[in-house]
């Protein structure tokens, strides 16, 4: 029975499932849009946008952003990402409460079937 279990397990172990949770995330702040599966996205979904709301209450109060960073970078293992997070998104996203990212379907895979997705920040800049 499933009773009272949260999270999607993703056929990995705890170990391999934070990292590849690690890895997306830090790959959607690097190039702000990934495209992965549908499964995966709306794990890594509410990860990206809770390290975002890190960011900008660690911008907002002076005494915690120290902190802050330091649980953002805990989370992702790269300094240069953290700081783009505080430096780019925190800004960026200041007038919004929440809803920083955003899944468009993309249809089938063709080797598997699986239901390809793309994951993006809103707002982005577009070239």
């Amino acid at each position: 029975m499933r009773h009272r279990v949260s999270g999607r397990h993703l056929s990995r172990n705890s170990a391999q499932r934070k990292s590849l949770f690690r890895n997306l995330v830090r790959e959607l702040y690097l190039h702000e849009r990934i495209v992965t599966t549908e499964a995966k996205a709306r794990a890594v979904r509410a990860d990206a946008e809770r390290l975002i709301t890190k960011a900008k209450r660690g911008v907002a109060a002076v005494g915690s952003r120290v902190h802050a960073q330091r649980q953002v970078v805990a989370y992702l293992n790269d300094k240069t990402v953290a700081k783009k997070v505080f430096d780019v998104f925190a800004p960026r996203y200041a007038e919004r409460n929440g809803g920083y990212t955003r899944i468009l379907k993309l249809g089938k895979r063709h080797g598997d079937a699986a239901d390809m997705v793309l994951l993006e920040l809103v707002d982005r800049q577009v070239e």
